[in-house]
């Protein structure tokens, strides 16, 4: 199929072409957990880039649960002005752009100084990377139906601020990925045990975001294809998950896999299975995706015209891709025209796989520094000069992010 054929959605909306930009992670609020210019100035570069969709990175539902220190909060008492001029400048050009809505649960680092929560108990097993992260502390069901309250409203908010969509993170490892996984999950209430029980609150939280927001506004879901790990959420897991979609009013599932212990989504398996170059969820996304009435974006590692229509000729309705519009964010545009172009990074080849992942994804937000600040992206960056400078940023944002919260807490308490 080719990409640049229009799609309609489920609400009745229409996607331009079959290519999303997908989420990645860019760490550029402002001090108050705000869009910042620099973001909005990176979204409008894809937004004028071709893409038919924009997912946002991560857009937390609680300002105490971060994926990183310079993470965009959304919530009940967000100031909506920057949003508004987020929402514009991905518009900008036709697309539509919609927010991710996440929470980590247990996948947030210990430095940043506040309480962490989960399903469960589990702690991370990261090997030596482990220490970074706290043992979270077992959610409470009075705790969960609050968390779902903040879903509700950060999708209420999205859709006032004037996004087209939100979609809900339920992959990668975070907190509604860990409800869905037998590893992370060790409930014994109604949250807890088989699939169904997994699934719950998933489930529940689509269904009520969606009579929040009307049947016009586009509600999405990504969940992993796989968590590529023994024993955790596979494909079959998958599958009876998206069969309950099927059921509620779900515009687009998106299938990706993994999460910070097996970090799948750049290519890399914990099971002992080897995942493909590129298009590396494309083989066990093709039969999940035949049991959707809903359309399907496959995400992951995607960065060739004929690969995207290859996933296209699979099953999926829409292709994902991160890195490749990360370095080149007219890279739509420049395939419509007829240019042969697949952009890569340097290749990471270090043995130690944790730090080799997180070079990879700094090199990721090097690139979008760049585009942030209107400069050309630099994908032959060195892995190790990339990973210094994100460790260094990472931690000038954590201390700050402390400041802030540390200010909220004194002002509650005087």
């Amino acid at each position: 199929m080719p990409v640049f054929s229009p799609l309609t959605l489920p609400n009745g909306s229409h996607l331009s072409n079959r290519i999303a930009k997908a989420s990645m992670e860019e760490n550029m609020a402002d001090a108050g957990q705000a869009p910042s210019e620099e973001l909005i100035t990176l979204y409008r570069a894809w937004g004028q880039g071709g893409s038919g969709l924009l997912l946002s990175g991560n857009v937390m539902v609680d300002a105490r649960a971060m994926t990183g220190p310079g993470g965009v909060v959304l919530d009940a008492h967000s100031d909506l002005a920057p949003f508004r001029r987020w929402a514009e400048a991905g518009r900008s050009a036709g697309a539509q752009f919609w927010l991710q809505l996440n929470h980590p649960g247990r996948q947030m680092q210990a430095n940043l100084g506040q309480p962490v929560v989960a399903p469960s108990a589990v702690a991370l097993d990261m090997g030596s990377a482990s220490r970074l992260f706290a043992t979270p502390r077992e959610l409470t069901e009075s705790d969960i139906q609050a968390l779902m309250q903040r879903f509700v409203i950060s999708a209420r908010r999205a859709q006032e601020a004037g996004f087209d969509g939100v979609q809900i993170h339920a992959a990668h490892g975070y907190l509604l990925s860990q409800f869905l996984s037998p590893l992370t999950n060790r409930r014994n209430d109604k949250r807890g045990g088989s699939l169904a029980n997994r699934a719950s609150l998933l489930l529940d939280i689509v269904s009520a975001v969606r009579q929040a927001v009307g049947p016009s506004f586009g509600v999405g879901v990504k969940i992993n294809s796989a968590d590529f790990q023994r024993g955790g959420f596979d494909v079959d897991d998958a599958r009876w998950v998206v069969e309950q979609l099927n059921l509620l009013p779900v515009d687009l599932i998106e299938l990706s896999g993994g999460s910070y212990e097996a970090p799948a989504m750049q290519g890399q398996a914990r099971d002992g299975r080897t995942l493909q170059r590129e298009a590396y969820f494309l083989e066990f996304a093709r039969d999940i995706a035949t049991e959707s009435r809903i359309p399907v974006m496959v995400t992951g590692g995607i960065r060739r015209q004929p690969v995207a229509e290859q996933v296209l000729d699979g099953g999926a309705q829409l292709v994902g891709m991160a890195t490749a519009l990360a370095i080149d964010p007219a890279l739509p545009t420049r395939w419509q025209r007829g240019e042969e172009i697949a952009p890569s990074l340097r290749p990471v080849t270090w043995s130690n796989k944790v730090l080799a992942s997180l070079a990879n994804m700094a090199m990721v937000k090097f690139q979008l520094r760049r585009l942030s600040r209107g400069q050309p992206s630099n994908p032959q960056v060195a892995p190790s000069w990339a990973l210094l400078r994100e460790q260094l940023r990472t931690a000038r944002l954590t201390r700050r992010y402390r400041r802030l919260m540390a200010s909220r807490q004194s002002a509650l308490d005087s």
